[in-house]
């Protein structure tokens, strides 16, 4: 869990659709964007995470799928284990690329928040 000792809750905050993303109830100007940022960022992680577990529990049933076939050695119910594996590998190819997203969005969130506390530092 996120430690949000020293920061504002979620809840302290009300969006906004508008050219200025989101707006603090209190606090002052520099910390606006910051907060903001952190919680945009919080949400796109959380929305890249629960994609790539969205897929990976479709391939797992579809797994479970292809065992049953399996095991019950009919000819047809074999046949469609070909169908199914082709959907498995290309559900993984999709986490990869949901990963590849997640990893850019992370980095690009960590860049910003160093080049962030670089500014502050040289302010004071």
């Amino acid at each position: 869990m996120r430690d949000t000792s020293g920061t504002l809750s979620a809840a302290n905050y009300r969006f906004n659709n508008n050219m200025n993303g989101c707006f603090l109830e209190e606090d002052a100007e520099d910390e606006k964007l910051e907060d903001c940022c952190d919680v945009e960022a919080w949400e796109i992680l959380s929305k890249s995470f629960k994609e790539v577990q969205s897929v990976l529990d479709r391939n797992r049933r579809l797994i479970q799928q292809v065992n049953d076939n399996h095991q019950s050695m009919i000819p047809r119910n074999l046949a469609k284990n070909v169908e199914l594996i082709r959907e498995i590998n290309a559900n993984i190819s999709t986490v990869t690329g949901l990963y590849a997203n997640l990893s850019s969005n992370f980095s690009s969130i960590v860049q910003y928040k160093a080049g962030k506390r670089q500014i502050d530092t040289s302010k004071n």
